[in-house]
């Protein structure tokens, strides 16, 4: 196992006060799996330290926050000059803050967000009118993707508003031809006023986990899927599993979208955490395409 190799699934990056902060899923029992949240720090992407997280390396550690287990999928972002972590433990999705990207991350309340069914994978979605959204999935006869407006506090969403966005349908995202079809890690960025929407599909222990898009005129669909998808798979970058993960923008004002890959050919864990450049085509008469650089590929290195 290489001891420079950053194993992290799941993974996002937020950028704040010229760092990059990089959060995901830990599979390795002695790095903090099933204890939180472990976060690693860099200037230029190219050289990672940590993990620096504020708890023995973690931002978020189990015991201030909602979850004893399953501790999956965070994205942290900066509202109302607080940090949020969103995350999945124990198959439900919660909400914590912190004053530090480091961590803590708190949740005082230890409740997750009310919901009627399983749910994973949460992202928020600010709109320029200054509304809220949260994407997820829905365990419900598949790993589905719903959308709903959240409420200005974020710790709960308008029922009313609940949406099923994307279901596992096309060939590419159900190789195995299972009973439950997988569609997951929601993302979501808005395009010369189209949203698209950026998701994983196939069990991701499958070698054919993948990623693709949708696009929509409106936060809630209906979504289009693209043919060009998937834009990332293993012919692509000669890697099994890959997926997962999160697109965010560079300083050189790249789009970059960090992901997970499987450890090697026949072992799925520890997940390696690696980003891929990314970027819009335009297309005449229809909309921007979306395509990733396999010459932009590297995986994610700490010092």
């Amino acid at each position: 196992m290489d001891s420079s190799q950053i194993y992290l699934a799941d993974p996002t990056i937020f950028y704040y006060d010229d760092t990059y902060y990089l959060y995901g899923t830990t599979g390795n029992p002695k790095m903090g799996k099933d204890k939180g949240f472990l976060v690693y720090t860099s200037k230029n992407l190219s050289e990672w330290s940590g993990p620096n997280g504020v708890k023995n390396g973690l931002a978020l550690q189990k015991g201030d926050a909602f979850g004893e287990i399953g501790f999956w999928a965070p994205q942290v972002f900066e509202y109302n000059d607080t940090f949020y972590m969103a995350y999945t433990a124990n198959e439900h999705i919660a909400m914590a803050t912190s004053k530090s990207p480091l961590g803590p991350f708190i949740n005082a309340s230890k409740e997750a967000l009310k919901a009627p069914d399983k749910q994973i994978d949460p992202f928020v979605f600010f709109d320029d009118d200054g509304r809220k959204y949260l994407y997820h999935v829905r365990l419900t006869q598949g790993n589905r993707i719903y959308v709903a407006e959240l409420q200005d506090n974020l710790m709960a969403i308008k029922p009313e508003t609940l949406r099923e966005c994307i279901v596992g349908e096309r060939d590419w995202e159900n190789t195995q031809k299972t009973d439950w079809p997988v569609t997951e890690g929601p993302t979501v960025l808005k395009h010369k006023g189209l949203y698209y929407l950026i998701y994983s599909a196939n069990d991701f222990r499958n070698p054919d986990y993948a990623v693709g898009y949708a696009i929509s005129e409106s936060p809630y669909g209906p979504w289009k899927k693209s043919d060009n998808s998937p834009i990332i798979n293993k012919k692509l970058l000669a890697e099994n599993g890959p997926g997962h993960g999160d697109l965010f923008v560079d300083l050189q004002g790249d789009m970059q979208y960090v992901l997970h890959t499987h450890y090697n050919d026949s072992l799925t864990q520890p997940r390696r955490t690696a980003n891929i450049k990314s970027r819009f085509v335009e297309q005449k008469g229809s909309p921007d395409y979306l395509v990733a650089e396999k010459e932009g590929f590297r995986f994610l290195k700490s010092n």
